[in-house]
């Protein structure tokens, strides 16, 4: 059976590497890697945690965040692109600023957060 695995540049040359150390094909070189695990034979390093869970949470909601005070700006950047201010524009950008602060607000949480968690998955 065929398997297609994805690995980055520098995790397919150790693999590689140590293939070619031991005389053996990179795939036969996984697959043995692979077996020993199920084995129990093989302990994986820094296998994930519910801290890896907490930290990828956290990261996607710091994305959304961000996303949503890049689109705040750009409202804030077209009502203050020049022309003539229709009514209500005042008020638009006094909220677009307040919320930019929130944005602002969460996202230093969120970073905070993100940074307890990883400080406490080192010391677990």
């Amino acid at each position: 059976m065929r398997v297609d695995v994805r690995y980055s540049l520098a995790e397919h040359t150790a693999i590689t590497a140590e293939a070619r150390r031991l005389n053996l094909a990179g795939a036969h070189f996984v697959g043995a890697v692979v077996m020993a695990y199920l084995a129990d034979d093989l302990a994986l390093p820094g296998q994930r945690t519910s801290h890896d869970d907490l930290i990828d949470e956290l990261a996607t909601l710091r994305t959304a965040i961000a996303r949503i005070g890049t689109n705040v700006n750009q409202i804030a950047h077209k009502l203050n692109a020049g022309g003539h201010p229709h009514p209500g524009d005042t008020t638009v950008l006094a909220e677009a600023g307040r919320i930019l602060g929130l944005a602002r607000d969460a996202a230093t949480a969120i970073d905070m957060a993100a940074d307890r968690t990883a400080t406490a998955k080192r010391a677990a």
